[in-house]
Order: structure tokens, then sequence, then C-alpha cells
């Protein structure tokens, strides 16, 4: 094997090898499938079983630290081959626990580490908000100082969130919260705090969303919601910065996650090709249909490397490092916007390839077709990850 500055190593072709053959042993057959109810509920035995295969563990090696980015790429990339749903419970799971590991104090990962873990307790990141969705920035949740039996400003012991948030992973069912709320007057990122509140919190409610998502997606609202000192998360004021550490390590993972669903479709298109006889011999043999497979690999190899490349940026430096294009984020950008709309490029081929038989319910290809669609808006839509390139280019 021709050695590259992304190729892996023997070691990690073992590693995803073992975590695909899992996912079809163990994790799969526990998948709701075509459950009418897919999409409303957390799938609770799933998680707990992939906390027993030790695979969220993987999210989180030790207190205070999170898995390097090419580990995090590698597993999600693996998982997102056969499960789905098995990778985005995982990601989910990483993405509302990680501003903990990043920046929560030693007695909230006591609590919630081992829980969280295991698959026993069910996070989620609350940031996007009717009104702040691409811009985080703008978001509105307001904590006001809570003052107790009277006292001065200066003397309150905590905040009341009053407000709302909209397409939430994981809630209303979720266990725990990261939520960004607004604990200064000052506009924009500033004044942004980040906290860890437990779902059994007074005054905090919830309703699922209709949406194409196969995993919960729900609206919260905060009524007087109390939040003390010892659940803010990193320091008042600077919860954007924590907002935005946690995206930089997910997206070039979401980029993962699309990579692996391409990686599903075309591995079904160039066996379709193969197998099906169409205008007197094997479909493969007509010269459009392997010209389409070949693009289709090609931006799937080169999502690949992509991601690759943005991980390894990452863990060169913990998350920071230079500023431009081959900083970890403008790397995360390119790879989240390449992957994702490759992705959607190639399955969406896939499914002309087979024609109507990928329309069936319960097809691969038709559960691809309505998944693939929705990496290429959250955690920053396509266009936002172009204006993050673009702006890395000026620096």
């Amino acid at each position: 094997m021709a050695t590259t500055a992304f190729a892996l190593d023997e070691e990690q072709r073992r590693f995803c090898a073992q975590v695909r053959e899992q996912a079809a042993e163990r994790l799969l057959p526990l998948a709701h499938k075509d459950d009418p109810a897919l999409g409303e509920r957390v799938n609770r035995p799933l998680l707990e079983e992939m906390g027993r295969l030790g695979l969220l563990a993987r999210l989180f090696p030790g207190a205070g630290r999170s898995a390097a980015a090419l580990d995090l790429c590698l597993l999600r990339e693996s998982l997102a081959q056969v499960s789905t749903e098995a990778e985005t419970a995982l990601a989910l799971q990483g993405l509302g626990f990680y501003p903990v590991v990043q920046s929560g104090s030693e007695a909230q990962l006591a609590r919630w580490l081992p829980e969280v873990a295991s698959g026993r307790a069910v996070a989620a990141f609350a940031l996007s908000e009717p009104g702040a969705g691409s811009d985080a920035a703008a978001l509105a949740l307001e904590a006001t100082p809570d003052l107790g039996t009277g006292g001065a400003a200066g003397a309150a012991r905590g905040w009341r969130l009053d407000g709302e948030k909209c397409w939430i992973s994981n809630a209303p069912e979720a266990d725990l919260y990261t939520v960004f709320a607004r604990t200064g007057p000052e506009a924009g990122a500033r004044g942004v705090t980040a906290f860890l509140v437990p779902a059994d919190r007074p005054g905090l409610t919830g309703e699922p969303l209709d949406m194409i998502s196969p995993h919960p997606i729900g609206r919260l609202r905060f009524d007087g919601v109390p939040v003390g000192r010892e659940d803010v998360l990193g320091e008042v004021g600077g919860g954007f910065r924590v907002a935005m550490r946690t995206l930089d390590l997910f997206r070039p993972s979401v980029g993962a996650f699309a990579v692996g669903m391409a990686q599903a479709a075309l591995d079904a298109a160039v066996a379709h090709a193969a197998a099906r006889e169409a205008f007197g011999g094997p479909l493969r043999e007509l010269q459009s249909v392997g010209h389409r497979l070949a693009e289709m690999a090609t931006r799937t190899e080169a999502a690949r490397l992509l991601v690759y490349a943005a991980a390894a940026a990452y863990d060169a430096n913990g998350g920071t490092g230079e500023a431009g294009l081959h900083g970890p984020t403008g790397r995360a950008a390119m790879a989240k916007l390449f992957a994702t709309e490759a992705a959607q490029y190639v399955v969406d081929s896939a499914v002309q390839l087979h024609g109507a038989r990928a329309l069936q319910r319960g097809h691969l290809l038709e559960r691809l077709y309505r998944e693939v669609r929705a990496p290429r808006v959250y955690e920053g839509a396509s266009e936002v990850q172009l204006s993050i390139i673009a702006r890395e280019l000026y620096r």
C-alpha cells in the first residue's frame, strides 16, 4: 500500500474492521429499521450496547480529555457504513457531552462521565434557537441573576433561564443538556455562558418536532430554570468559545459520517452494476455507468482525505494552531463542506443507477437518501462553511 500523509496504519485498519463487525453483529439488530416511530424516541438499548462494547468510552478516554479527532472520524465513518442509526447515536452523545469534558469541573465529570460513557444517560447539545440557527451568536435565551430573597445583583446566587431552544437533537428525551445562554448585555458572541443542565430541573419542558430525521429532534422551553455557578462550563461569558471548540472537533467527523454513507452507497452501486443485466450485458459495461461510478469513487476518496487532513490538523495542536486554510478551523470547514456535498451526490447517483427498487421503503439507498440531506445543514450549513473558508483565506 502506498504511503501518504493520511494513509491508515495496520492498527487503524484493524480498528475500523472491528467496529464494522461489531456494528453488524451487535448494533444493527437493535436499530429501529422501519419502525414507524423511527426518529421519535432515543434508542436507549442501542446506546447501552455501544456502552458495553466500549465505543462510547472511546469518545472520552479520560477525564478532561476527548478522543483524538482522527479516532473519532474513523469511528464515525466505520459505523456509518453499517448502521447510520448507531453512528448518529454515538455522535450525539459525544457532541452533547464534549463541552463537559472540555470545560467541566471535576464534580461535573465525576457525576456524569460514567453515566454517559456507559450509555445510561443521554446527552444533548442545546445551542440553536428559533432566531439563532446558522448565526449562533444571535442566541437570545436569557440568564437573569437569581437574587433569592432580596439582595443586590452582585450577591446573585445563580441565574434563571428563560426562553427557548429549537431543533435540538435528542430533545426532549435527553438526561442532560449543554445549554448556551446570554448572561451579559453584550451583543454577539460576548456575554454567552455555557451551562450543564440536568433534564429534571424545574421549569424545563420540551416537545418533539416532526422532522425528516433518524433521531429525535425537539424544542426546549425554559421557564425560570434555576442554574448555579456549579453548573457553569468554563468561565462566565466564555460560552461561545466552548461551543466553537466543540464544533471545530465535530465538524470534520460530520464529514466522516458523510464519507461512511457515501462508501456504503458506492459499494451498493458497484455490486448492483456488476449483477444487473441490461442491454445485453452487465450494467457496468455501459460507459455512462462506468463513468458515473468512477466519479462517485473519486469524490468519496477526496472527501475521505480532506476529513483525515482536518482531523490530523486538529490533533497536531489540540484544536489550536495556525489560522488560515491549513489551520484546524479552515480544514474542518473544508472537510465538512466537501464531504457532505459529495455524499449527497454519491447517494443520489446510486439511487439513479438502481432505479425504482432503490426507492422502496426499507432499501439501503432509500434510507441513505433520506438521511444524507441533513448533514449539509446541521453543525453549520454548507453556506456557513463557505463563509468560514473565505474568512480563513484572508488570514
